[in-house]
């Protein structure tokens, strides 16, 4: 937001006010959790007091403001931004790339890919690119958005078995990023995937009823019948650079004993 390129009280208690709003937490409450009277919160919002470095970053942490928007937070206080953002390639993030790396290879043979904040694919294992035949190349060229190439009716939406449930997932998953970050790029993704046509379900009530009851599956249609995973995501615990911050993982289990056997036979 240009807020954060004009640091002043009044543009940082704007910036604060609409985090505490997105997180719907009251003034008081948010006083309550950073142990400060209401009075002085009020203020902070209102421009009236200017916070503290140390404020900033209080108030920031029990609203559970990214690393990046903390450094937009710190800048509109007037204060500079405490929380390095490096490219992924550069060498002090080997650890974190050897890292990805692992957990990705020891997750064979079941697939799994790496993200950024906008769901755009930093790395895959030996195991997604089976699933992926078929798909466009305009939509396999770099870089990926792991997003459209599901949903696209040129991507792997024609092969998703449960299509509609599974659009209804990832749709509310990105409709929920975007209420929390308020990210303009998110934003934009999901007016794109709003726009692709929508599919009728024919599935029958009987499909997979056990799983659906547990979590919504991935269901996806290979020259072997129709293979069917359940998601997990995972994040850094403790991330102290921005770009590490925004990196998860998603990786997909098999939700029955069909897809396991056939995968394993695969490898």
């Amino acid at each position: 937001m240009s807020i954060a390129a004009s640091p002043s009280p009044a543009n940082f208690g704007l910036l604060l006010r609409d985090w505490r709003q997105r997180r719907r937490i009251s003034q008081l409450d948010l006083a309550l959790e950073a142990e400060i009277s209401s009075r002085h919160l009020s203020f902070i919002e209102t421009g009236r007091a200017r916070p503290s470095r140390e404020m900033v970053l209080r108030l920031a942490e029990q609203l559970d403001v990214p690393l990046r928007e903390r450094n937009a937070l710190l800048l509109a206080a007037g204060f500079a931004p405490v929380y390095p953002e490096r490219r992924l390639d550069d060498p002090v993030l080997k650890p974190v790339r050897d890292m990805i790396g692992r957990v990705l290879k020891g997750h064979e043979p079941f697939p799994a890919v790496a993200i950024d904040r906008h769901w755009t694919l930093v790395a895959a294992n030996a195991a997604v690119a089976p699933l992926l035949a078929g798909a466009s190349e305009t939509l396999l060229a770099p870089p990926v958005n792991v997003l459209r190439l599901s949903l696209h009716p040129e991507g792997l939406a024609p092969r998703i078995a449960n299509l509609p449930e599974w659009r209804h997932h990832l749709l509310s998953r990105l409709r929920r990023q975007v209420a929390e970050s308020g990210d303009p790029v998110l934003a934009a993704l999901q007016d794109e995937l709003l726009s692709y046509p929508v599919p009728h379900s024919d599935r029958s009530p009987s499909m997979a009823e056990e799983v659906a009851e547990i979590a919504i599956p991935l269901q996806i249609a290979t020259p072997g019948g129709v293979l069917s995973f359940l998601g997990t995501s995972m994040v850094f615990g403790t991330p102290r650079d921005v770009t590490v911050s925004e990196i998860a993982i998603e990786a997909f289990l098999p939700a029955d004993e069909a897809t396991a056997n056939a995968l394993s036979a695969a490898r």
